[in-house]
C-alpha cells in the first residue's frame, strides 16, 4: 500500500538520522519539509526545536503528540545519538496518521504536536508554553510497547506510566594517601552509604516504587589516591505522584543525614521530575473505539501500566481539563526500551497510524 510505504520510508529516514534533546534541527527540518510536501501549514519556533501543524477547521482542536529526540548511549562501544526508544516510530506514526486524514472532512481542528527533549523530562512544557494546548479538548499520544507488555498486532487504550525524577549530586570529601586513609574523608565511603539508604526507604507494599543509583564517579589514574570527590545520579520512580514526592523528601533527608555522620557536604539538584499518568476514561474509551475500528475487538489490549515515565503527562499537569490518553502499540519490540539494539516488527507503523486516525476522527469528522 502507498501509504504504509510511505510510513517506512519516513521511519528509515528518521532512524539513519537520530539527534539528541534540543538539538533535532535536521529532524524539525525533515518535518517541516514533509508538511511542506503535504501542503499542511504548520509553526516553527526561533528559540527551540519541533514544531506544530494544523489540518482542519473549527473552533475545537484535537491533538496528537509525537515526541522527536533520540537517546545519546553507547552501542558497540561508541557513544552515539541512537532511536533506541523508538520516537523515530512515534514520528512516523503521527505522520501517516495525517497522511490519511489530510483530505478528510472536519468540524474540528487537529493539531499535530511534534515535541523535541522528551528525554529531558521539559520538552512537553516548552510546547505548551508556546501555545501547543490552546483550545485543546483531546490529547492522544503514541508509543511503542516492550513484548513483554504487549505482542505484535495488539494495541492498548492507554499507557499508565509511573512517575519519575532525576537527581545529580557531588560530594565533597578530602583527598588522602591511601597509606594514611584518617586523613582524608573517602567520597567513594559516601556514595555506599548512599546507596545503602535508597535500599531502606519503604512505603506501602502496595504501591510501586523503587530508587536507585545510576552514575558513581571518583577518583583517577592513580589507586594510591583516596578520593573525596565524587559525583553520583539518582534515578527515583513510582506508579503514583503522591508517593514520588514522598520518596523526594525522604531521599533529601537522608542525605541531610550522611553530611553530618561523614563530616562532608554533599550537593544535589533534581534535574527532572516526571509526573505520572493521569488517564481520562472518555479518551481511553475514544482509543479503545478507534482501535476496534481499525484492527478489530481481537486485537484490543488491555490498559498497559508500566514503571516507565514520559513528560507527554505534563499536558495534563498543566491543563487538568484536558482529556488525555496515549496508546500503546504492540510491535514484537525485543530486547527492550533504551536498549542499544532495540527492535520490532515494522508492519506496526501502519497500524499505528490506522489506529490514530481512527481515535482522532472519532471526535473530528463531519457526521
Amino acid at each position: 500500500m502507498q501509504v504504509e510505504s510511505q510510513i517506512l520510508e519516513w521511519f528509515e529516514h528518521f532512524h539513519k538520522y537520530p539527534e539528541v534533546s534540543w538539538k533535532e534541527f535536521e529532524t524539525t527540518n525533515k518535518i517541516a519539509e514533509i508538511l511542506d510536501s503535504l501542503d499542511v501549514p504548520y509553526r516553527r519556533f526561533e528559540d527551540v526545536t519541533g514544531l506544530l501543524a494544523e489540518i482542519g477547521e473549527g473552533e475545537e482542536v484535537i491533538a496528537i503528540r509525537a515526541d522527536i529526540d533520540a537517546l545519546w548511549q553507547e552501542v558497540d562501544g561508541i557513544y552515539q545519538a541512537n532511536h533506541s526508544c523508538g520516537h523515530d516510530a512515534n514520528i512516523s506514526m503521527v505522520l501517516g496518521a495525517l497522511l490519511l486524514l489530510k483530505d478528510a472532512k472536519l468540524d474540528k481542528r487537529i493539531r499535530f504536536i511534534f515535541q523535541p527533549a522528551e528525554e529531558k523530562g521539559n520538552g512537553a512544557n516548552s510546547m505548551i508554553d508556546r501555545g501547543a494546548l490552546e483550545d485543546v479538548t483531546h490529547l492522544f499520544g503514541v508509543h511503542l510497547r516492550p513484548v513483554e507488555e504487549l505482542p505484535f498486532g495488539k494495541v492498548a487504550p492507554a499507557i499508565h506510566h509511573g512517575a519519575a525524577m532525576f537527581l545529580e549530586g557531588k560530594i565533597k570529601g578530602i583527598d588522602a594517601h591511601g597509606a594514611r586513609p584518617h586523613q582524608g574523608k573517602n567520597a567513594i565511603d559516601v556514595a555506599v552509604a548512599i546507596h545503602q539508604s535508597l535500599k531502606n526507604l519503604y512505603f506501602s507494599p502496595f504501591e510501586a516504587y523503587s530508587a536507585k543509583l545510576t552514575k558513581i564517579q571518583a577518583g583517577g589514574e592513580s589507586s594510591n589516591i583516596i578520593p573525596g570527590t565524587a559525583s553520583f545520579s539518582i534515578d527515583a520512580r513510582a506508579q503514583k505522584n503522591n508517593v514520588l514526592k514522598q520518596m523526594k523528601e525522604q531521599i533529601e533527608k537522608h542525605l541531610l543525614s550522611l553530611q553530618g555522620l561523614f563530616d562532608i557536604e554533599i550537593e544535589w539538584e533534581w534535574q527532572d521530575i516526571t509526573p505520572g499518568a493521569e488517564v481520562s476514561k472518555e479518551a481511553a474509551s475514544i482509543a479503545r473505539e478507534g482501535i476496534i475500528e481499525a484492527i478489530g475487538t481481537e486485537n484490543l489490549a488491555e490498559e498497559v501500566i508500566t514503571s516507565g515515565s514520559d513528560d507527554f503527562h505534563f499536558y495534563t499537569i498543566r491543563q487538568p481539563k484536558l482529556k488525555a490518553a496515549m496508546i500503546g502499540i504492540g510491535a514484537d519490540l525485543s530486547p527492550g526500551l533504551h536498549h542499544p539494539h532495540m527492535t520490532f516488527d515494522r508492519k506496526a507503523l501502519y497500524i499505528g497510524a490506522q489506529v490514530l486516525m481512527k481515535a482522532l476522527l472519532k471526535i473530528a469528522k463531519k457526521d
